[in-house]
């Protein structure tokens, strides 16, 4: 006996432009910008700003913004490769020929299309390891993303929510 089954599909409802501009139900925006030079002579560095804005139940803030340096990005690199089951991207490169002392300031480490490509660079690993769903919930991140200070004596772990 053959039987013909038959399915109706349901009517697509029409979406409405508060829906369709709505914030979407779960993000994670990260934003690496304003580089500011710091300090003088040989003890000079650059800052970035990390602008954060969620709705993410995981995070304990929803807007936070902090200020890090390069050398803040690798050790949230090697906190994340010591303690989290992630494969970890690479950071963007040191600027070992930059750092020569031939070279003029304004080539090396603080020139602004460099410190440009670094920003992007930095932003581009951020929201990588952010996005990635083990990642996110590492203690690690959260201090670097929200915490003003970096509490490098902290104890490894994911956070609870």
């Amino acid at each position: 006996m053959s039987e013909v089954i038959t399915h109706n599909a349901p009517e697509a409802k029409q979406q409405s432009l508060a829906e369709a501009y709505a914030e979407p139900d779960n993000f994670l925006e990260i934003d690496v910008c304003n580089p500011e030079t710091q300090g003088f002579g040989g003890k000079k560095y650059t800052t970035f700003e990390v602008k954060v804005r969620t709705n993410l139940p995981v995070f304990e803030l929803k807007e936070s913004s902090v200020h890090r340096r390069y050398s803040d990005f690798e050790w949230l690199r090697q906190e994340l490769e010591k303690h989290s089951k992630i494969l970890v991207p690479p950071l963007p490169g040191k600027a070992w020929k930059r750092q020569l002392p031939w070279v003029s300031s304004d080539k090396g480490l603080f020139d602004p299309e460099f410190i440009e490509e670094r920003r992007k660079g930095l932003e581009d690993f951020i929201n990588k390891v952010s996005n990635h769903p083990l990642a996110r919930n590492q203690k690690c991140i959260h201090i670097f993303l929200q915490k003003q200070e970096i509490d490098r004596t902290y104890t490894p772990g994911e956070v609870r929510h």
